[in-house]
């Protein structure tokens, strides 16, 4: 009989595409994936370590596998198993840890499932993470995730990226492409471009051989995918030329999702961003006036160490004045290792608590804004599997959120609708081929 695996996702998009493609590996050496609560002989656990909070949530979930299923092989890998491989050794149960170099070798460890006295670490050096493996998700949803590039160069002093996944490094352009087709063939209609500094695509050994655009624009012409979305790409690296590329593309959607941090200078250069706000608004201006209905997300971490109330009211100023969409908010969470950790000016938690709820507030405004700027306009929205209350969900492809009473044969379904009316759970109405799907 099969042994079965159950998979646990922390963290990002990347993530989500690295289990997957474990969950493959497994799959093909004759293991039967099953949900978590279906009494697994593996638990397979991938973490995440960009807050304490990530941590925390390990080692419950540890805790929640082992009442499911009490002999079962528990694995831990992810971030957090490559910076702390010795402290999750210590969490009771867990059975192997593998670190980035490690992680994609899982086959061959997991040939010996009974439980550990004393918990394997395998963890090298994350130098020795220097190889890119592909990834993508695949069988949850109706969109993938698709790993193009993987690592990072840059040295911003909250970060604990670089120590847990090594150097940037990158797929190849040909590569990429053939795994859109795979996606492709699959029904999937919408790909999700996922990287830890996805802009910095085209390194491979150390050496720059490629630019992001060129991959933007061999991805475009792929066959049988409806719409490819950019995940997340640092002000620096979006450039005019890609801007210009999205404007005009065939499948590339009007949708961007560009780190800020703040919106303060002094803050982003105790941040060691690379860039000020000023390339910010530009990149903003640029993207509104070429698409006018762009949707734009904006990553922000507030209570950084040295955030005075006025760099904090900078910061709200300047994001109520952008035309953006939506506020992604991160509350500072000290990282060991990083020189963040060791500056002055340290914010109380009670105040960091209260700026995050200031800018969440903020969000949903902009939130409503932009729905409201797109009411009685048409759009094509891809309809998701949920149903919640009799209804489903879907997205436009400047990311509204839209609802409908549940149809099966919507399900992974591309229609062009009117929006008519923001619901009040905040979701769009919509009308779609004459007929009213919510009322």
């Amino acid at each position: 009989m099969n042994k079965k695996v159950a998979f646990y996702t922390l963290g990002c998009k990347l993530n989500y595409s690295e289990t997957s493609t474990l969950g493959r590996l497994l799959n093909n050496a004759g293991f039967e994936t099953v949900e978590f609560t279906q009494t697994p002989d593996v638990f397979v656990i991938n973490t995440c370590s960009v807050t304490e909070n990530a941590d925390k949530k390990c080692k419950k979930i540890v805790k929640e596998a082992l009442k499911i299923s009490p002999n079962a092989h528990v694995t831990i890998v992810g971030c957090y198993a490559q910076l702390k491989p010795q402290e999750i050794a210590q969490i009771p149960g867990v059975d192997l840890v593998l670190g980035a170099a490690e992680k994609f070798q899982l086959v061959d460890h997991l040939t010996d499932l009974t439980k550990k006295e004393k918990t394997e670490v395998f963890n090298q050096p994350v130098s020795e993470a220097n190889q890119f493996i592909s990834s993508y998700s695949f069988g949850d949803r109706t969109r993938t995730f698709l790993k193009v590039q993987d690592g990072c160069d840059y040295s911003c002093t909250f970060c604990t990226i670089p120590m847990a996944r090594g150097a940037s490094r990158s797929d190849t352009i040909e590569s990429a492409v053939k795994q859109a087709y795979e996606i492709a063939a699959s029904g999937v209609k919408e790909i999700v471009l996922t990287g830890v500094n996805l802009g910095d695509f085209g390194i491979r050994d150390g050496i720059r051989h490629d630019k992001f655009v060129d991959l933007v624009k061999a991805l475009d012409e792929v066959e049988g995918i409806d719409r490819i979305r950019i995940s997340s790409i640092e002000p620096n690296l979006l450039t005019d030329e890609i801007i210009e590329f999205v404007a005009g593309s065939k499948r590339f959607v009007p949708h961007f999702h560009i780190p800020l941090q703040s919106g303060s200078n002094k803050i982003l250069g105790l941040m060691r961003r690379r860039y000020r706000r000023e390339l910010y608004v530009d990149r903003v201006a640029k993207i509104k006036e070429l698409m006018p209905d762009c949707c734009i997300g904006v990553d922000v971490i507030v209570g950084f160490p040295g955030e005075t109330r006025e760099d904090f009211v900078d910061t709200y100023n300047f994001l109520n004045d952008l035309d953006v969409s939506y506020l992604h908010v991160f509350t500072y969470s000290e990282r060991e290792n990083t020189m963040a950790a060791e500056m002055s000016g340290v914010v109380p938690g009670s105040t960091r608590a209260d700026r995050s709820k200031m800018l969440h507030i903020l969000s949903e405004k902009k939130r409503r804004a932009f729905y409201e700027s797109q009411l009685n306009k048409s759009d094509e929205v891809l309809f998701e599997g949920d149903n919640k209350d009799g209804f489903m969900h879907g997205f436009t492809r400047n990311y509204v959120k839209v609802k409908a009473k549940f149809d099966p044969v919507l399900v992974n379904e591309l229609k062009t609708v009117k929006l008519t009316a923001i619901s009040p759970d905040g979701d769009v109405e919509i009308i779609e081929s004459e007929e009213i799907l919510v009322h």
